[in-house]
């Protein structure tokens, strides 16, 4: 079994479907509401363990009962946690989310600023064998720590760019694969177009860069060599969490030898089954799932 090294925020959601996003200071009913875990490398580590991989997760908690309830979820989907930190009189993260019939979401997080933000212990505690490392932006001494080891062993090692990408600049270049959102790479270049984006972090990091932009697809670039994989045609109806099992998904792929426009596809696809669904964590795709998917679904023109 492919094994998969994640590393940043895992934290837990209570989200409440609206009719349309709260716009004043007044009382709002949501029409339903779940509490579900969530944070980037966390999410991208259970999907990685629906689609059959084995998924190992290095986070930083607290000592609280919202600690106990995240650890508790991911090892419920089979995340390995042996490498999840909980410090002493620190709190964990948690989010409010809101989320409208569009599918769109709006997303209100608590974060602890005094939980340790060092990595010193995490290549000690790393495992002497895995096959591919994912870590996102909001951890970025762990994402330097894993990027680092993956890069010494040959690995590859998919950065989740997004924003603020700055405070992982060390992570960035070195990073194999550097995955961005389009509101992270806007981020990062200053500027809106996409394409000229692109081009000038290839440049800059030499890495494979591309960039996710939900309906609109995935724009790639490697040196001199550039291309676009389609979204597929769905009904969106719940976004929350789809970019996270994107990485996941691609990382998992690149660890198991895919070509990374390959990867990007499979992504996609994961991504869209999510987005079709309104359970949180439940709703993750497995394999032959997303493979009937890939067969039957259409992309978009």
């Amino acid at each position: 079994m492919v094994r998969i090294v994640t590393a940043g925020v895992a934290v837990v959601d209570f989200v409440f479907f609206l009719d349309e996003m709260p716009r004043l200071a007044e009382k709002y009913r949501a029409r339903d509401a779940r509490i579900t875990g969530g944070g980037g490398a966390a999410n991208a580590a259970a999907a990685i363990a629906r689609l059959g991989g084995q998924a190992m997760l290095a986070s930083r908690l607290g000592d609280d009962q919202v600690a106990d309830m995240i650890a508790a979820g991911l090892e419920a989907e089979g995340v390995d946690c042996s490498m999840v930190r909980r410090f002493e009189g620190r709190r964990s993260s948690f989010s409010s989310v809101f989320i409208d019939q569009a599918g769109e979401r709006q997303i209100v997080n608590f974060r602890d600023h005094a939980l340790p933000m060092q990595a010193g212990w995490l290549e000690a505690a790393l495992p002497p064998d895995f096959d591919a490392a994912l870590a996102d932006t909001r951890w970025p001494d762990g994402a330097e720590a894993l990027m680092r080891v993956a890069r010494a062993r040959g690995l590859p090692g998919v950065l989740d760019a997004e924003a603020p990408i700055r405070e992982a600049e060390a992570a960035l270049h070195l990073a194999s694969h550097v995955a961005f959102s389009a509101q992270g790479l806007r981020d990062w270049a200053g500027h809106a177009d996409l394409g000229r984006a692109l081009a000038d972090v290839a440049a800059e990091t030499g890495s494979f860069v591309c960039v996710t932009d939900g309906a609109n697809g995935v724009r790639w670039r490697h040196g001199a060599a550039s291309g676009f994989e389609p979204a597929y045609r769905i009904t969106a109806l719940d976004t929350l969490g789809a970019g996270d099992v994107w990485h996941g998904a691609f990382a998992l792929r690149l660890g198991e030898g895919a070509l990374p426009a390959d990867a990007i596809r499979f992504a996609n696809a994961v991504a869209a089954i999510k987005c079709t669904r309104t359970d949180g964590r439940a709703g993750y795709p497995t394999r032959n799932e997303t493979g009937h998917f890939m067969k039957e679904a259409r992309p978009c023109s």
